[in-house]
């Protein structure tokens, strides 16, 4: 069965131009976010998002973000921009984009149907940006509490380096063997 999001890859590539890398750039959409065009689009069932996501050899995480927030806007401007972090996390990750104050009906885990408001607040999400990171099975996350159901976190803008680093963290399953902290540490 052919997926949306094969259909949406497959015109992606035919749009690009062979031979040629050419950076994407932010969108501000109606909603008064930034948006990367590689960013996915989805029906909001997080277990489906995350089922596609290893699928592809991907992981999953989400973003949220607000209108207005000049840190989203700088990690956008400066983080996404730079080839080799737009490159990295393009290739490994499916990025949800979600609205802290948002309405739209998200899908737990769980099976529990919430805006994006009330999801942020069951997950303790106080500020923006943030990433959420989550392991590469659904298996066994219905049952956790909200935030164990994370590998790992990213609060606010930071620099691009430890940016990347925190990716490539969980590219990598750093999180089987330490903490962020100990990762970044070792990897400075």
């Amino acid at each position: 069965m052919i997926s949306r999001r094969r259909i949406l890859a497959s015109l992606a590539a035919t749009i690009a131009i062979p031979g040629r890398f050419a950076l994407a750039e932010a969108i501000l959409t109606e909603d008064g976010v930034y948006r990367q065009p590689w960013f996915l689009d989805s029906l909001l069932e997080l277990s489906d998002d995350l089922a596609a996501a290893s699928a592809s050899k991907k992981r999953f995480a989400i973003l949220w973000e607000l209108k207005g927030c000049p840190y989203c806007k700088q990690m956008h401007e400066v983080n996404f921009a730079r080839p080799e972090i737009e490159t990295f996390i393009k290739d490994r990750f499916d990025i949800l984009q979600l609205n802290i104050i948002g309405s739209r009906e998200v899908t737990d885990f769980d099976g529990e149907k919430l805006s994006e408001k009330r999801f942020a607040a069951k997950y303790g999400i106080r500020g923006t940006p943030t990433f959420q990171f989550f392991p590469e099975s659904a298996a066994g996350l219905a049952g956790k509490k909200p935030m164990q159901r994370e590998v790992a976190r990213l609060h606010g803008y930071v620099e691009p380096a430890p940016f990347l680093a925190t990716f490539r963290y969980v590219a990598e399953r750093g999180y089987e063997k330490g903490s962020l902290n100990d990762f970044l540490k070792a990897n400075s």
